[in-house]
């Protein structure tokens, strides 16, 4: 018979053999289902999260009324604070879980957030049935423990099965086939990842049990109710500032407004006639005009309310306001920003057009005039005001000039390797320039920043005889013979870029009358 000693040979192929089946049992855990796993973490992590704030706000809120009404809070205050003392307990015990079992899995710089060995099949069993500490059994007792003692508060006999289902200790119908436990079902050969992924359920579960009876809470002791016990008067015009010609109209009331009572409003010495509370006045002059009165309710007990208000409206001349965002004229054939706003009229309600070329909507107050060069433009500004009738705002001319000449330039590489542009009348290091392919140009005034297109240019350079020698390019980048000119600079020598003929943002052509002068360094 063969022998089963630890060293025996039948007793080494055992032991190999089990090796290889946990290894097998291991590469099943897919790196598909371990992502899925991550997934889900995340998701329950950012649920638990939301819960946390909400039942936050809703302890504040019954502390806060505790404060200032504790004979009609204390009982529900007292036990919303039973409430959240064991729900924290046994949230905070289950994140203590799952930091042994990352910690058991990754080591002593584990993190539940951030698992390294997600795949690990051992850290879950080995923490939950640790010798001595059983913390498997430890927390089903624990759920067990609160499962009961919140679902005796709960009223709502659906929300009450959704919580005893949730927090539910009873082994699945595949553990009972399995002969397991609750405790192995969660524990035993369960990947690091699952394990902390249902330890969040867990917390997310006790989270929601804990919210639904926090706000079971508030309907107890009618919160909203006491939010609105202060009444006050309001009044809400349609707008603060109107258009001579146009009438100032405004809604006056109280809050808490109850449908069963109505209100009388007496506005600037006179009773309000309209019991909806609308006040509506003629506007024939322009200035600032006070609404001032006050509002009385009937009490149930005979009594009234009595509360006072007071605003003020201005009347405006029409108007609007037109500028240019880059200088007092507009420029033909190119797109130019004009800022354009009607004072007490929202953006949507005001409309503009131009005599001369196009003029779009850009976004709130700013428009894009793109006129045509020869003749002036005139923008028109028109404004929907109250009762949906349009009325001309403003009207302004303005001159359309011809985009001015541009500078030539080129983009040369500086000492710390920022781009800068060099546009000439300094000596220039050779080797900067060699390194340059293109000619550029634009208006660059601090005002305007618009580039042109080089179409062609002349470099003239003079020999040792004073003779010039030009080269052409075709195009804005130099021409292999205009690279060679430059490769046989030497030092103190002068180049010119000349005939330079570009193409404006306009379409049009034209020529630069100043040549770029390069003195080479």
């Amino acid at each position: 018979m063969a022998s089963n000693s630890p060293n025996s040979p039948r007793q080494k192929m055992i032991n190999l053999m089990y090796l290889v089946f946990i290894a097998m049992l291991a590469l099943n855990v897919s790196s598909e289902v371990l992502d899925g796993f991550a997934l889900v973490e995340e998701s329950l992590l950012r649920s638990v999260k939301a819960s946390n704030q909400r039942n936050d706000r809703i302890y504040s809120d019954l502390e806060e009324f505790n404060k200032t009404n504790p004979v009609k809070a204390e009982e529900w205050y007292g036990k919303g604070t039973q409430v959240k003392t064991r729900t924290d307990s046994i949230f905070d015990y289950i994140q203590e879980l799952k930091q042994r079992i990352v910690v058991k899995s990754d080591g002593k710089d584990g993190d539940p957030e951030h698992i390294k060995r997600p795949d690990d099949l051992n850290a879950a069993y080995e923490v939950m049935f640790e010798k001595g500490k059983n913390d498997a059994v430890k927390l089903k007792t624990g759920i067990d423990s609160y499962r009961e003692f919140i679902t005796s508060l709960v009223t709502n006999p659906s929300i009450k099965n959704i919580i005893e289902s949730n927090l539910s200790t009873e082994p699945s119908e595949k553990a009972k086939e399995n002969k397991q436990t609750w405790e192995e079902s969660m524990f035993w050969q369960m990947p690091t990842a699952a394990a902390v992924t249902l330890l969040t359920k867990l917390q997310n579960d006790i989270r929601y049990a804990e919210g639904e009876v926090l706000s079971d809470f508030v309907k107890n002791i009618d919160v909203k109710d006491y939010r609105v016990n202060e009444l006050s008067a309001f009044v809400i015009p349609e707008t603060q500032t109107v258009m001579r010609g146009t009438p100032y109209k405004a809604r006056i009331g109280v809050m808490a407004r109850d449908t069963t009572r109505t209100p009388t409003i007496f506005v600037n010495g006179s009773e309000l006639k309209d019991k909806e509370g609308r006040y509506v006045v003629s506007t024939g002059a322009t200035g600032t005009f006070q609404v001032k009165g006050y509002v009385e309710m009937p009490g149930r007990d005979g009594s009234s309310f009595r509360q006072e208000f007071s605003t003020e409206y201005f009347v405006i001349q029409p108007s609007a306001t037109i500028a240019p965002v880059w200088m007092n004229v507009l420029y033909g054939g190119v797109e130019n920003e004009v800022q354009i706003a009607v004072p007490g009229v929202a953006s949507q309600n005001v409309s503009a057009s131009i005599s001369n070329g196009t003029l779009t909507h850009k976004a709130n107050d700013i428009w894009v005039a793109t006129p045509k060069y020869g003749s002036d433009a005139v923008i028109t500004v028109t404004a929907r005001i109250s009762g949906g009738s349009s009325q001309e705002m403003a009207r302004t001319t303005f001159r359309v000039r011809q985009l001015p000449d541009p500078t030539p330039y080129l983009n040369i590489t500086n000492a710390d390797g920022n781009k800068t542009r060099y546009k000439g009348g300094v000596p220039l290091a050779k080797a900067a320039l060699v390194a340059v392919d293109a000619l550029s140009a634009a208006i660059d005034d601090g005002i305007l920043d618009r580039p042109f297109t080089v179409l062609r240019f002349e470099l003239q350079r003079f020999d040792s005889m004073g003779f010039a020698i030009t080269t052409a390019s075709n195009g804005a980048n130099f021409s292999a013979q205009q690279k060679d000119a430059i490769r046989g600079m030497q030092r103190g020598q002068t180049l010119l870029l000349r005939g330079i003929v570009v193409r404006g943002p306009d379409g049009i052509e034209r020529t630069l009358n100043a040549p770029m002068e390069i003195r080479i360094n």
